[in-house]
């Protein structure tokens, strides 16, 4: 493989840069996540109808691109970069690929090219809290009990004389209160035959007349204190959850009787635990990007901290344990970063990128805080910032040594890679 990035690539990675430094700096992310929305719209549009980024890895038939994961792998490795709080990973790396591969021919006409666009923001809603667990990062989808296995708990779907209705709640789902189409995990068939399908619900006042579900406008409620609930679709209440990365926002979903349309075709043969693998391995490569961009970013900003910092007479920098340290960041940093853009070419390797570049994004983090010295431990310094994203994105997506164990699974690391795969996912 060529390992070299493109001229197109690297023009991707510059002109996002440029963006970010001039709209996206600290003072502007602190406003953003105090925003209903949890981001700046504004900032989005420009994003994505100046720059195509919810459309850089969607076919060119839907408003696409047409591009490969590298690509967006790389603008998310900007974003991650300036900790930009933006509907990006939720709509098009986890909801977008997802319609891709199940949805019919109608639904992804109708629904892709409103991605492209940046009108249309989505969110996969999966009950637990388990995106990880979903996504086949931390265990075998398959087999672990992420969404409430047909028991009581998680989100039941039934079908009737109206169509499907959807009952549950679902915790922790990335930009939940703001999207307006929700992708919902859910059970149907009884415990006996119980499986999962994917269903959509659209939250907006406009929705495609394709998919006859009845929506109404949100009654305006505050989400100052990131507690208030919001409702859309009949049935449907989503509530802004304090989360500690604000940059992150997360929304409790519930679904009460709530009307839904089956993503793509109601057949025995729609695997749709392999689509939500298959997505999960190129969310991670993608996610692996971007939490190399933050590690990055709060090592150059301690750099430039050093430099300035003087002790005794002198920069701190120029001290030789301070060099020293900063030496091996820049090693973790780069090393996790040739592993993230190892897996944009090949998903397969994806978990264990998320796994190096999580751990990284960790140390860099708290490296950053102590290098910083005192001003780093308070809330007025960005530091603070780069900590809660590593410790935030580890909880949704990890924890590390999990990813790692999982990975070591499909390897076949331990001898009987079924019985073991088993085992590990009745454990999570």
């Amino acid at each position: 493989m060529d390992a070299a990035l493109t001229a197109e690539q690297d023009e991707i990675r510059r002109t996002l840069r440029d963006l970010l430094a001039r709209h996206a700096g600290p003072g502007e992310v602190r406003a953003a996540v105090r925003t209903a929305e949890g981001h700046d719209p504004a900032l989005w549009r420009r994003l994505a109808q100046g720059l195509g980024l919810p459309g850089l890895a969607l076919p060119e038939e839907y408003g696409g691109a047409g591009c490969t994961p590298t690509e967006l792998a790389l603008a998310c490795e900007e974003a991650g970069r300036a900790l930009l709080p933006s509907p990006l990973l939720a709509t098009a790396v986890l909801a977008a690929p997802l319609i891709t591969a199940l949805g019919t021919p109608s639904q992804r006409a109708e629904l892709l090219p409103r991605i492209a666009d940046g009108t249309l923001t989505a969110a996969l809603a999966v009950p637990g809290g388990s995106t990880a667990a979903a996504l086949g990062l931390t265990g075998d989808n398959r087999s672990a009990p992420w969404s409430g296995g047909g028991r009581a708990g998680g989100i039941q779907a039934r079908h009737g004389d109206g169509g499907w209705r959807l009952y549950g709640e679902a915790d922790r789902v990335l930009d939940g209160h703001s999207a307006g189409l929700l992708l919902v995990a859910a059970h149907t068939g009884g415990y006996p035959r119980s499986r999962t399908l994917l269903f959509l619900v659209p939250t907006e006042l406009l929705v495609p007349t394709e998919l006859q579900v009845r929506a109404e406008v949100s009654g305006g409620a505050s989400t100052e204190a990131f507690t208030d609930a919001s409702s859309g679709a009949e049935g449907l209440t989503r509530t802004r959850l304090t989360s500690l990365d604000e940059t992150r926002p997360l929304a409790r979903v519930e679904l009460r009787d709530t009307p839904a349309v089956l993503l793509g075709a109601d057949t025995e043969t729609v695997d749709v635990c392999g689509a939500l693998a298959a997505t999960g391995r190129t969310a991670a490569a993608v996610l692996a990007a971007e939490a190399v961009g933050a590690a990055a970013g709060a090592l150059e900003r301690t750099v430039a901290y050093v430099k300035e910092r003087e002790q005794f007479g002198r920069a701190i920098g120029s001290f030789q344990a301070v060099k020293h340290r900063l030496a091996d960041l820049y090693v973790r940093v780069e090393a996790a970063r040739s592993a993230a853009y190892y897996a944009a070419w090949d998903p397969e390797a994806g978990p264990l990128a998320l796994a190096q570049a999580l751990e990284t994004a960790r140390t860099v983090a708290g490296e950053a805080v102590q290098l910083h010295g005192g001003i780093g431990f308070t809330w007025e310094h960005e530091a603070h910032l780069y900590v809660k994203r590593a410790a935030a994105d580890e909880l949704l997506f990890g924890p590390v040594h999990r990813l790692r164990d999982h990975a070591a699974v499909r390897a076949g690391l331990f001898g009987d890679e079924p019985s073991r795969a088993l085992a590990h996912g009745a454990a999570v």
